[in-house]
């Protein structure tokens, strides 16, 4: 079995509608709509037309490495700021001129993904990545936008995380 046929024949992962919040899950119900090839690209490049870089509220270049999403080839950052409402909003940059994907998976997750609980955040599994793509990706693509997926849930379960601290040490 050659590479390309072993790559077409793996299966999707499918994570369970019920774990994922409403607009992601809309979302990926529409790239699911999108079998051919071409038609799938326009989808994503208009999600990467409407990425949004971080504000300089929240950060400026040269931006920290502890925002750095290991394994991303475009030099994604990403960053969470919880609302006052205890929600987070996410927010991206990607250095790479050419992360055409990165972007397009930026703009994905903060349109689906802001506004949402951290413990929603935290549930969503980097296997969104093979649903939006497919395996129209390298090995080396692939692990840096599920790589951005993971740097969300792990800044997600650090909002919770510090949610619970300041609860526990505030007690009403």
């Amino acid at each position: 079995m050659t590479s390309d046929e072993h790559t077409r024949s793996r299966p999707v992962v499918t994570p369970s509608a019920q774990t994922l919040p409403r607009r992601l899950r809309e979302a990926l119900g529409t790239f699911a709509l999108f079998s051919d090839p071409v038609e799938r690209a326009n989808l994503l490049l208009s999600y990467a037309d409407r990425f949004r870089e971080v504000p300089p509220s929240v950060a400026s270049r040269p931006f920290p490495r502890s925002h750095q999403v290991p394994q991303c080839e475009s030099e994604a950052y990403v960053w969470a700021v919880v609302q006052p409402d205890g929600t987070l909003k996410l927010h991206f940059a990607v250095e790479n001129p050419a992360g055409v994907s990165a972007r397009a998976l930026a703009a994905i997750l903060d349109e689906t993904l802001s506004g949402e609980p951290p413990e929603v955040i935290e549930a969503v599994p980097p296997e969104i990545v093979e649903q939006i793509f497919r395996q129209h990706l390298s090995m080396g693509k692939g692990l840096g936008l599920m790589s951005m997926v993971q740097a969300v849930r792990v800044l997600a379960r650090r909002a919770r995380a510090a949610a619970v601290t300041t609860v526990t040490k505030n007690p009403r």
